[in-house]
C-alpha cells in the first residue's frame, strides 16, 4: 500500500513536471491526504530539500543537496496546486 501510493505520487509530480506544470487539477482533486503529501513532498525531495520530520526522513531520507529545496516556477504551482487540494480536504 504504501509502495502504491509513493508510486502514485511520484508518478503524478513526475508528470506535473515533464508537462511543465500543467497538471490539470483534477489529477490532484482525485488524490488522497495521503498521496496528496507524497506528491508535494517528492517535488521538494527531487530538488535536494533537508527534510526535517520524521515522517519525511522515513519516506525521503536525508537528500539534502543543491539546490536545497529551491523550485522553478513549474514545481512552485505544482506545489501550490496540491496545497489548495490538501486545503480543500483538511489535511493536516
Amino acid at each position: 500500500m504504501r509502495l502504491r501510493l509513493l508510486l502514485s505520487a511520484y508518478v503524478t509530480a513526475a508528470a506535473t513536471l515533464l508537462s511543465g506544470g500543467a497538471a490539470l487539477a483534477q489529477d490532484y482533486a482525485d488524490m488522497s491526504c495521503d498521496e496528496l503529501w507524497l506528491a508535494r513532498n517528492q517535488i521538494y525531495a527531487d530538488e535536494g530539500y533537508c527534510f526535517k520530520t520524521e515522517r519525511a526522513l522515513v519516506e525521503f531520507g536525508h537528500r539534502c543537496y543543491p539546490p536545497y529545496g529551491r523550485l522553478n516556477r513549474a514545481e512552485q504551482r505544482a506545489v501550490r496546486e496540491i496545497q489548495y487540494w490538501e486545503a480543500q480536504y483538511g489535511c493536516d
